[in-house]
């Protein structure tokens, strides 16, 4: 290992998203767009484009999807060391569907996908012992192998002081019930130190408060020390207990405005690793990224310069550019 070296290690699925020339029923729709995505995969190439590329755990298919996906990864800058290609088994794939108000619902084809197979040990204890940060996101609990192997992960890496960033990221499409959900989301957070999550996220793995603040406090005390809760239109809010290594408090964010919105696909997951570049850089002592408030606010820039242009991954921007868009 080396000075340069990733500091931060992303885990979980990459996938194809195919996504749809019109709204409707996804029975309704002729044509479609193909893309990459999956959530950790658009957190690990957000990383790459704001000059913090991590390491990216995951399993792809030894297909055309899956070539298309580790090419993908690697134009964007992401190491391809953890980058798994799976003979026996084909890439995941996720339809998409609009309804009248834009609002996404997903068709997975993930019964016994590539990404659903990454085994415990992947990634070897010497190399967390390299890195500061790990990100980890709900998908991969849905299903073993991955599940096992993804909280063996958490767990190790909270062994070796890593700090866990966790991102339930619910597709109630993946899972039987919301119970099942909701138990396999407290199984994570018993390794979990950062959680960034949704109000609704929450309320789907049995959390209960109607304000931000309610529902991280349930969440703090599973265990983790901070919580992000983005709010849609409403920006962002924190809340750290002294365990944070930025110290305890709450911040909140109103977000930015944004004169045309091309697309919000990918926005969450901009949120995250503004949020994850920020709090790392921070820790390292090279952030001017003084506080609660204005790790949201980069992370809130980063994520609304990703609406403005289609895509998800296509869309995410440059440090250079969230500063031109901040001023």
């Amino acid at each position: 290992m080396t000075d340069s070296d990733p500091d931060i290690l992303v885990a979980g699925e990459a996938l194809i998203d195919f996504l749809p020339d019109s709204p409707g029923p996804l029975a309704d729709v002729a044509n479609f767009s193909r893309r990459a995505g999956g959530a950790p995969a658009n957190v690990a190439v957000a990383l790459a484009r704001l000059d913090d590329p991590p390491w990216f755990w995951t399993r792809v298919g030894e297909d055309p999807f899956g070539d298309y996906l580790a090419e993908t990864l690697a134009e964007f800058g992401v190491p391809d060391r953890f980058v798994e290609r799976d003979p026996t088994a084909k890439t995941a794939l996720a339809f998409v569907s609009h309804d009248a108000d834009a609002d996404r619902e997903f068709t997975f084809y993930r019964d016994g996908t590539a990404d659903t197979r990454v085994e415990p040990g992947g990634v070897p204890d010497e190399m967390l012992e390299s890195v500061s940060w790990v990100y980890v996101g709900g998908v991969m609990l849905a299903a073993d192998p991955g599940r096992t192997a993804t909280l063996d992960l958490a767990q190790r890496a909270t062994e070796r002081d890593c700090t866990v960033v966790f991102d339930p990221n619910a597709r109630p499409e993946l899972w039987e019930s919301e119970a099942a959900f909701g138990e396999r989301v407290r199984e994570m957070l018993a390794f979990a130190d950062v959680v960034k999550a949704t109000p609704e996220e929450l309320r789907a793995a049995g959390f209960e408060g109607e304000s931000p603040e309610a529902l991280a406090e349930g969440v703090i005390e599973t265990g983790p020390h901070t919580v992000l809760l983005t709010l849609g239109g409403s920006g962002a809010f924190a809340r750290a207990t002294d365990d944070a290594p930025w110290g305890a408090g709450a911040a909140s964010h109103g977000g930015f405005e944004v004169e045309s919105v091309a697309d919000t696909t990918g926005a969450g997951d901009a949120f995250t690793a503004g949020a994850l570049s920020a709090l790392a850089a921070r820790t390292r002592g090279d952030s001017i990224e003084t506080s609660l408030s204005k790790v949201l606010g980069f992370a809130n820039a980063v994520a609304a310069v990703t609406t403005t242009a289609p895509g998800a991954m296509t869309a995410l921007p440059t440090r250079e550019e969230v500063r031109k868009f901040r001023e």
